[in-house]
């Protein structure tokens, strides 16, 4: 080891006439005394604290080190391990001379200074791991960086003023690289980066921002290029907020890719790059003069907020998401003002509120080009209606005079509309709720049964959807004491629970249930049978609803339904154990009308919903008696079914519809009723209709019923 003198670079802040790093700006002729290192030198915690130079071709490595400042000549090599360097200058001095640099590794470790965290010179390099450089003063920087190379791993880089400060090397040219990888950049009283800073010499910049990295100015500049200097700013897989703000005669080019965001002005930008969901994100009305896309975006800023964007030349694929207002003509807006290419996607904002007026909007104009735009998932929802995209020339409008029913809307009337096949589908018949009732004489019990029906209602009925519906019911009757003794009395009770598919993603949910009351009249002498049911449900109805622009609005309502229903037919023997038993059935139900909202603002209106539905058909089978006590009865059924009820209004956003199932359909059914002993009997029943506004592709149910 060596003690000698050494001559440092005055702070940058002091120096700001000379400083452009010719082999002569490494001296002053202040003195300090200091340890020089000659060839290769490694201190730890033991070692004093101290200012070190390290020499050309010499190296110092400290491991849990605490130091003062650090000098790096042309040629010296630093690495530091957990270790701390604290200056009233520069923490870290990288050198150079002529074209030859020095290299520092810094792991684990913290390095500050009045006058900066650490300066780099021209192809030198600084590499960071876990670290952090700190500049103290109030115009300092965390990092001034000339034409060499920063690589920094989850580390923080925070300075007075810039966190890092990028200058030109007028006696060595050369493009700075900072790399920032889950980093931090603080500028303290400036700009998170500063390219063409300080000195009038211009500097150009490689700069990456990756890995979830972040950039902090406290003027809300993210970059500030001057001085006539080119920044290339990349980020990658990282979301900032804040500006670029370039000066005239400078040039700054910006790429946002794989996921990355950046919300703020570009003011002055030369080209911007969006690629694999890289997207920017206005705040205000903004220029680009050249607008490269590859899977990018770019958002007009929130809603209600209405902004036009104007560029000079735009090329490749990309969306750009808008908002509209018909209600107020108001609408985001992109200028073109060159040449236009490449098929772009428009991602329009939806609103629950309808337009005052049919009219149109203008979101595109280009001056020339075979650029073609087109709305995502080919409408834009507003209200009661989806409006489509229409082109006039160089300019695109959406118009209020294309319209299809929105998926709000739809969800609405097919909720308005499933109350009554909820209801139907509970019910069924006096054989599918109890199984052959003949099987056990007439005795007191219990049952319990399992169903599931689909639903396709059509277009015809207004709205085509599909419904899937599950559930189960209970009950328990007793002979009458009274009369002929051929009556029963019962209770039941139940829920279900039926799924909506509408389409584009909207669905609904409606849960019931309900508790009943049913009377049955068996003739053993003639067969025939009255069975008479009273059913009271509460529904639980919810919509889920995907908009165009890909958010979702839901709304939800209560209900409540009463019906009755009465069935009469007769059971004829025939030879052979065969029989015949034709019925018919009428049921009658009545929906509360109900209205809601959902919470994107569209409001709905049902009226009271009715239902009569009359049904008239056989059924067929026979009993096979398997001794003691046991008899397996397989059945078919055919009816014809009429739904009477035309009219149930539906209003949204005052619009009128119409929900109506009315017409008929044929049904079709199989089954089988067994008595596996004296007290306790098994049935399934299968089902399956169709007609010209419902078809039921299926409909199961099980049960038992055990008798005492």
């Amino acid at each position: 080891m060596t003690v000698g003198r050494f001559y440092p670079l005055h702070p940058l802040t002091r120096a700001l006439k000379w400083v452009a790093l010719a082999p002569a700006i490494f001296l002053s002729p202040s003195v300090l005394a200091l340890t020089t290192v000659v060839g290769d030198k490694v201190i730890d915690a033991t070692a004093p604290l101290d200012n070190y130079r390290v020499t050309s071709g010499s190296s110092l490595t400290g491991n849990g080190a605490s130091m003062r400042d650090i000098r790096l000549d042309s040629g010296a090599k630093l690495t530091l391990n957990g270790s701390a360097v604290a200056s009233d200058r520069q923490g870290l001095y990288m050198g150079r001379v002529g074209a030859i640099g020095s290299v520092a590794n810094v792991n684990d470790s913290s390095i500050s200074g009045t006058a900066g965290g650490a300066l780099v010179s021209t192809n030198s390099e600084l590499h960071l791991q876990r670290s952090q450089l700190t500049g103290t003063g109030s115009t300092s920087a965390g990092i001034d960086l000339f034409g060499g190379t920063v690589n920094a791993v989850s580390s923080s880089i925070v300075g007075g003023q810039n966190g890092v400060r990028i200058l030109g090397d007028r006696s060595l040219a050369g493009v700075a690289n900072l790399t920032l990888d889950g980093t931090q950049v603080v500028g303290k009283d400036g700009a998170a980066i500063a390219v063409g800073a300080l000195v009038p010499d211009p500097a150009t910049a490689q700069i990456t921002v990756g890995n979830g990295s972040t950039l902090h100015g406290s003027n809300g500049n993210l970059l500030e290029v001057s001085n006539g200097s080119t920044a290339n700013l990349q980020v990658d897989n990282s979301h900032l907020v804040g500006d670029v703000v370039v000066e005239s005669g400078s040039t700054a080019n910006l790429t946002l890719q794989n996921q990355a965001t950046l919300t703020g002005r570009l003011d002055n930008v030369a080209s911007l790059t969006l690629n694999s969901q890289g997207q920017w994100n206005m705040v205000g009305d903004a220029s680009v003069a050249n607008l490269a896309m590859d899977g990018g975006a770019v958002k007009f800023g929130e809603a209600n907020a209405f902004h036009t964007l104007s560029v000079e030349n735009l090329s490749g694929n990309g969306t750009f998401i808008m908002g509209a207002d018909f209600s107020s003509g108001q609408t985001d807006h992109l200028e073109v003002t060159g040449s236009a290419s490449g098929n772009h996607a428009l991602l329009v904002s939806s609103s629950g509120a309808d337009p005052v007026a049919e009219s149109q909007l203008h979101v595109v104009h280009t001056a020339g080009g075979d650029a073609n735009f087109a709305l995502l998932g080919g409408e834009v929802d507003l209200g009661t209606y989806s409006y489509d995209l229409v082109r006039d020339g160089n300019d695109w409008y959406l118009d209020a005079s294309r319209k299809v029913i929105s998926p709000g809307t739809q969800s609405v009337l097919a909720l308005f509309n499933t109350a009554q096949t909820v209801w139907y589908g509970e019910l069924t018949s006096l054989r599918s709720r109890m199984g052959e009732l003949r099987l056990d004489d007439g005795k007191a019990g219990g049952w319990i049964r399992a169903y599931g029906n689909k639903y396709n209602v059509s277009a015809s009925s207004g709205l085509a959807y599909d419904q899937v519906q599950r559930g189960f019911s209970l009950g328990a009757d007793a002979p009458l004491a009274i009369g002929d003794g051929q009556w029963l009395v019962g209770v039941l009770a139940g829920h279900s629970k039926s799924d909506l598919d509408i389409a584009r993603g909207t669905s609904g949910e409606v849960n019931s249930y309900y508790l009943g009351a049913y009377t049955t009249w068996l003739d053993a002498q003639s067969g025939y049978y009255v069975d008479g049911v009273v059913k009271f449900n509460r529904f639980d109805n919810e919509s889920k609803v995907s908009l165009s622009d890909g958010q979702r609005t839901k709304g939800d309502y209560d209900n409540h339904g009463i019906g009755a229903s009465v069935e009469v037919g007769r059971h004829i023997k025939l030879k052979d154990d065969y029989f015949l038993e034709p019925f018919t059935q009428w049921s009658v139900v009545d929906i509360q009308g109900s209205d809601y909202t959902l919470d994107n603002g569209m409001r709905a209106e049902g009226d009271r919903t009715r239902s009569l539905l009359g049904k008239v058909g056989s059924t067929a089978g026979r009993n096979f008696d398997l001794g003691e006590g046991r008899v397996i009865q397989p059945y078919v059924r055919l009816a014809y079914v009429h739904e009477f009820a035309k009219n149930n209004e539906v209003q949204v956003n005052d619009n009128v519809f119409n929900n109506d199932l009315s017409g008929s359909r044929g049904e079709v059914g199989a089954g089988v009723a067994v008595s596996l002993m004296e007290r306790l009997q098994l049935h399934a029943d299968f089902d399956y209709s169709n007609g010209e506004k419902i078809e039921q592709p299926w409909g199961a149910n099980v049960g038992l019923r055990y008798s005492w």
